[in-house]
């Protein structure tokens, strides 16, 4: 069985994947909730802002592989009853690094890519930060992935999904790497 995670920037379709899986009844976890947990632990709202400080910060204080490091012990658990899981949300190279050292050839990475202005009109539409909405606001989004690494981690992954098309179309091509482990 695999350890599938996504790997993508801000709009291209990783949530949307998180959703496929369950659909699939294939457990998700998502790195994002380590971040959103040590926000609220830090009695900060949950903003783009506030959640990029802290995950800037967890990184700065327990290196560029603290999330992975707190996502395994749920991540072999979860795998171990399972078999099968996602994990929602890679940030960069050092949590991909991670991942490999500790679950070897069960881990498979998916690159999910959308243009700029596809990524941006999907934020807008999703409405979960107000402040999320503008060009200048996810181009500062993309520089900070950047700078954790995700350009490498993208160019590292076993699969990749062009989600510029239909919803239906990047279903299926999700699906064929989840339950078959090949691109369609």
């Amino acid at each position: 069985m695999t350890v599938f995670a996504t790997v993508g920037y801000p709009g291209s379709g990783k949530g949307e994947a998180a959703k496929v899986a369950a659909d699939v009844d294939i457990p998700v976890i998502t790195m994002g909730d380590v971040i959103r947990n040590e926000s609220r632990a830090r009695g900060l709202s949950i903003s783009e802002d506030n959640l990029g400080q802290v995950a800037t910060a967890l990184r700065q204080a327990e290196g560029d592989d603290a999330v992975a490091k707190r996502c395994l012990p749920l991540i072999h658990v979860t795998h171990k009853a399972y078999g099968t899981v996602l994990i929602d949300g890679i940030r960069g190279q050092a949590e991909v690094d991670r991942f490999r050292q500790s679950l070897g050839d069960r881990f498979e990475l998916i690159a999910i890519e959308a243009p700029f202005d596809i990524r941006l009109e999907r934020i807008r539409h999703r409405g979960r930060d107000i402040t999320a909405d503008g060009k200048d606001d996810l181009r500062r989004r993309d520089e900070r992935e950047r700078g954790y690494g995700m350009d490498l981690a993208i160019e590292t992954a076993e699969h990749t999904i062009v989600n510029a098309g239909s919803l239906d179309d990047f279903r299926t091509s999700l699906e064929n790497i989840l339950l078959n482990g090949v691109d369609r």
